[in-house]
């Protein structure tokens, strides 16, 4: 078997679970180096992950390591400065969340990688998630008649880097973070059903000493097919990471719990090693969940990438699809600025402002 030729670009939490992703179960790529901006990091992650090359160069990595697919899990501030040179080269990306902090730097991604001929495959696993996708399917057979709402949320109690909550190097605060996922689910549900009417309101409620950004969020998104979508997010829900949706129709419900009908309840007097992710103690009763990544999606998102680029294929998840989710994002923060339903489709007087800009106030102008 001819295997696809993998660099991956980071070293951080997210790496870590691509590697894992690749190793036990895409068996068609082959990961041939890694990148990160510290040397000593990019060392110790290529001897833990068995990478033969590494390097703290990134013209280095695209140009020399012999990759075909770059596999980008980078800061969100450097999204587009990757993929631009990983395009320039000639190579197939992968993109973890969010496309980019702007939606200029997301016009420019899907041009130069359309320019290039290469793929541009947006990383959102709630797409590929084995339980969510189970609901789809049940969706797909007419088990609840005709949708009229759907909800997601994703809630846990902070981030696992300091970058995430400088809202110049992030975009935004939890909505950029995680909020993306049920959007992005949401239009997958729906079959890219577009986005009318945004209505938001957020707040800062536990990390005001860290952030700018707001670290607990509700949007609600009307769609032109009549559903109407909620979409939750927080950073400040202790406990460990809580990821959930609902599905309501005309002839039924489901109900759909990412992580609790996949854990082990347990009880420990003194504590274990690893919960869940972002629980911060396993001490007393904890939900230890089993096969973490197979059920957030990872191996099934990556298998498919690599399956696109070895067979031509379009993949499901595009950049044009993390582009419509970014949008969505800023009508988002507009309308918590302002107050209001914000209509779609929605552009702010600048296409180089970050998303969270809006909310802050500083350009509060802004044309349909």
């Amino acid at each position: 078997m001819q295997r696809t030729k993998v660099a991956i670009l980071g070293a951080g939490f997210v790496s870590d679970i691509h590697m894992e992703s690749y190793h036990r179960f895409v068996p068609e790529a082959e990961v041939v180096a890694v990148y990160t901006r510290n040397e000593k990091k990019a060392k110790a992650f290529a001897e833990k992950h068995n990478i033969p090359q590494c390097y703290d160069q990134l013209d280095q990595i695209i140009d020399e390591s012999g990759c075909e697919v770059v596999d980008i899990c980078l800061p969100n501030y450097l999204h587009a400065s990757t993929v631009l040179r990983a395009a320039a080269a000639g190579k197939h990306i992968i993109i973890e969340k969010p496309l980019a902090v702007t939606l200029e730097e997301a016009d420019a991604m899907i041009e130069a990688c359309k320019a290039a001929g290469v793929k541009l495959m947006y990383a959102e696993e709630l797409c590929f998630a084995p339980k969510y996708e189970r609901v789809r399917q049940l969706v797909k057979e007419g088990a609840v008649g005709e949708i009229y709402m759907l909800k997601q949320s994703e809630k846990h109690s902070g981030p696992h880097s300091d970058w995430f909550y400088d809202v110049n190097l992030a975009g935004g605060g939890v909505l950029m973070d995680m909020g993306c996922h049920g959007i992005a689910w949401f239009r997958w549900m729906l079959n890219n059903a577009k986005a009318v009417s945004v209505y938001a309101t957020m707040s800062t409620v536990l990390h005001k000493e860290r952030t700018k950004g707001e670290d607990f969020s509700v949007v609600i998104i009307e769609f032109n097919d009549g559903v109407t979508a909620v979409v939750e997010n927080s950073w400040a829900k202790h406990g460990g990471m809580d990821d959930r949706s609902e599905v309501y129709g005309t002839g039924g419900v489901i109900y759909a719990d990412l992580f609790m009908g996949n854990a082990a309840i347990s009880y420990s007097k003194h504590g274990y090693g690893y919960a869940m992710e972002k629980a911060d103690t396993t001490m007393g009763w904890s939900f230890t969940v089993f096969e973490e990544v197979f059920n957030q999606g990872y191996p099934h998102e990556l298998k498919h990438f690599i399956e696109c680029v070895q067979q031509n294929k379009e993949p499901l998840v595009t950049g044009e699809d993390g582009r419509a989710v970014l949008e969505i994002i800023y009508a988002a923060y507009a309308s918590a600025a302002q107050g209001k339903k914000i209509m779609l489709p929605f552009t702010p007087e600048s296409k180089s402002l970050k998303p969270i800009e809006l909310w802050l106030g500083k350009f509060p102008e802004t044309v349909g």
